[in-house]
């Protein structure tokens, strides 16, 4: 079994980039070239997949304009990164369009695990990304989440506002992380809209008894 991963980071991350200069109205880097320490979000966040023993592979899905900087910047900074093979491969206006533009790349056999990861989340563990291959392994389909801890309401939205109409209980509601999983023979088409179950483990993962996937 084979486990490959894909990042998609083509996007411009708008909830999170800074506001544009008075002088310059240029927007400041996508979040995932965003810093800590001196180093991109995104070299981070690679650095978890490429560390890590079960990942064969893994798959970058960025700007067309941004890929020659990038690959130039993983060998002069991050040739820890690229001990791992490292593909980086153009996106889309979207992330599920990124995504499918990174699957169209990977080769993989039935059987093989496929993971999809965001690009800023560089916390991510060893034992989130090994729960996350067990349970696709499993279920054919597993999402990272966490527990709720807020207060859910269900509303109906009107003219006046949004009004309550239930409380949804906290122990029925989690929220979705990442990694995503799929045994290969179960990637997406894009021509349907997927959906995903979820089934609460003990630890902060779920796993997702789904047929169909949502990237």
């Amino acid at each position: 079994m084979k486990v490959v991963v894909i990042i998609p980071a083509a996007g411009l991350g708008t909830r999170m980039t800074s506001a544009p200069s008075a002088k310059t109205k240029k927007l400041a880097s996508s979040k995932q070239f965003t810093e800590l320490g001196g180093t991109p979000i995104l070299i981070h966040t690679l650095r978890k997949f490429a560390s890590h023993p079960r990942v064969a592979e893994i798959f970058v899905a960025l700007r067309k304009d941004e890929i020659a900087g990038f690959r130039e910047r993983l060998q002069a900074e991050a040739k820890d990164v690229l001990a791992k093979p490292i593909e980086l491969v153009e996106g889309g206006e979207h992330r599920q369009h990124s995504v499918t533009n990174a699957l169209k790349a990977v080769s993989a056999s039935p059987g093989d695990v496929i993971l999809v990861h965001d690009a800023v989340r560089p916390f991510v563990t060893a034992e989130i990304i090994d729960g996350v291959i067990e349970g696709a392994k499993k279920y054919g389909a597993a999402i990272a989440g966490m527990p709720a801890v807020d207060t859910v309401k269900q509303v109906e939205r009107t003219a006046d506002g949004a009004l309550i109409t239930a409380t949804i209980p906290r122990e029925r509601v989690g929220m979705a992380q990442t990694p995503h999983g799929t045994r290969s023979s179960r990637k997406p088409s894009m021509k349907r809209p997927p959906t995903v179950s979820w089934g609460r483990t003990r630890r902060r993962w779920w796993s997702a008894r789904a047929a169909r996937w949502r990237w």
